[in-house]
Formats: structure tokens, sequence, C-alpha cells
């Protein structure tokens, strides 16, 4: 599990699978009954259990094996979370749309109140991988949950203040609102620094990889790096008009159409 090409196709498989999974789960919900968003969450609680457990366990040793736990731990980890926000359970108090003439201030207020405590869940579950992996040998798992943090917040920074790309096909009923508060426009000045900072941060873990020469910490790096470069193809999406979406529109089920209601 060594060869470059390997780690690298695993990073984007392991990426996308879990991204789909989290959006079929959410899905289904949406088409089930009112408390089906709540079971979703209360039953991917495995995912939060192991991601920590997992987290814990590989901190101690840097080892290929480890590096790969620690990886796939940062992912449940962050994905049980993404799971309770789309699902609308740890989102915020806010949960009504951002009126059109809402000045910058306000859209602010209301924006930050919307996800106030999934960013308060997020902020808490990066806090404890970094404390666990301070003074560790293996710090990847803190590592990975901070790129995918970092990127995240630049990708909600980007939709707030506009971008000319938005895609809101996959938002659940839970978090209807939240497109409300993304503004549709030209790219600010943030989105080309964002793009930067990506590319740089992409170069930087491949960087680290291509430094050293055991195969642990090269493994974490590539993955580090792989990953970092799918944030930033997600953030050239908001620019570029690929329909992205098609990745994984295939794998979701589709609501029932009137026609299907009166024929059941």
């Amino acid at each position: 599990m060594t060869n470059p090409w390997i780690i690298a196709l695993s990073a984007i498989f392991l990426w996308w699978a879990s991204t789909g999974l989290i959006l079929w789960r959410v899905r289904k919900a949406d088409l089930g009954g009112p408390d089906d968003h709540l079971w979703s969450v209360l039953l991917g609680l495995p995912l939060l259990i192991l991601g920590v457990a997992g987290a814990h366990i590989s901190s101690d040793q840097l080892t290929v094996g480890s590096v790969y736990t620690s990886f796939l731990s940062a992912l449940a980890f962050w994905g049980w979370i993404e799971l309770a926000f789309l699902s609308g359970i740890v989102t915020g108090p806010h949960r009504k749309p951002c009126p059109p003439e809402a000045k910058l201030p306000e859209r602010i207020w209301r924006a930050v109140g919307s996800i106030l405590w999934h960013e308060f869940a997020l902020i808490a579950g990066l806090l404890a991988l970094t404390h666990l992996t301070l003074n560790a040998p293996n710090p990847f798992s803190a590592l990975t949950f901070a790129t995918l943090f970092f990127a995240r917040v630049s990708a909600k920074l980007n939709l707030f203040l506009g971008a000319p790309r938005i895609n809101i096909e996959f938002l659940p009923k839970p978090l209807a609102h939240i497109a409300s508060h993304f503004r549709k426009a030209r790219a600010t000045a943030l989105l080309p620094l964002s793009i930067a900072a990506l590319a740089l941060a992409t170069g930087w873990w491949a960087a680290q990889a291509a430094n050293t020469t055991e195969d642990a910490p090269f493994i974490g790096y590539l993955l580090l790096a792989v990953l970092t470069a799918l944030a930033l193809i997600e953030h050239l999406f908001m620019v570029v008009p690929i329909p992205d979406q098609k990745l994984w529109r295939w794998m979701l089920p589709e609501a029932p159409t009137a026609q299907t209601k009166q024929d059941t």
C-alpha cells in the first residue's frame, strides 16, 4: 500500500464514497418519516465512536497501518458531524430564510446563527484531535480533520460572499433555508486567494511526502496532498461550469412524482 497511485486513488475513492453515502442517507431520510433524520444521526453514532477510538489508538505509533487508520478515523469523525448537520440536528438557532433585503450585518448574523452549533462541533472535534495527537508519534488524524475544517470554512465564506456557481441540489429539507445565505454573483477576491492557498497547501503536503524516506509519513502526507487537491477542485467548481453533482446524483433515490403517488 505504498504505491503513490494506489494511495491517491484510495483517497479519492474514500472522499467520493463517504460523501455519497452521507448524501444517500440524508436523501432517504428526506423521503421518509418526520423522525428519519434523527434516526440517521443516532444510528450513525458508531461512526463517531469508531472515529474517536481509531484516532486514539493510531496516535501512539507511526506505521503504515496506523496512518491509514488515523486517516479513516478522521473521515468517520468528520462524517458523523456532517451527517448531524445535514440532518438538521446540529445546525444553529436560526432556521428561517434570510430576507432578500437584509443588509450585510444582518446577513452575517443570520448566516452565523444558521450553522453555529455545527461550527462549535467542528471546532470541538479539531481541538480534541489536536490535543490527542499533540505530542504523539502519529499526527495524521488531526491533520486530516484540520485540512477538512479549513477547506470547509473557506468554501462557506466564498458561498456567503459570492461565487458564480453554487450547487444547492443536495441541500436536504431541514437545511432548505441555508440556500438563502448563499450569494450567486461574481467571485470576490477571496475565491482566487482561497484557490491559491489550497494550491500552495497541496504543494506543501506533496513536498513533505517527497522529502521523507519512511513509508508511514510518505503515505500520510500524500493522503493529505490528495485531500487538499480535492478541496481545491471543489473551489474551482464554484467558477468552472462543470456539473460536479453528477458524481453522486445517480446513486441518490429520487422523490416520487405526482403520477407515482397516484398509482400507489
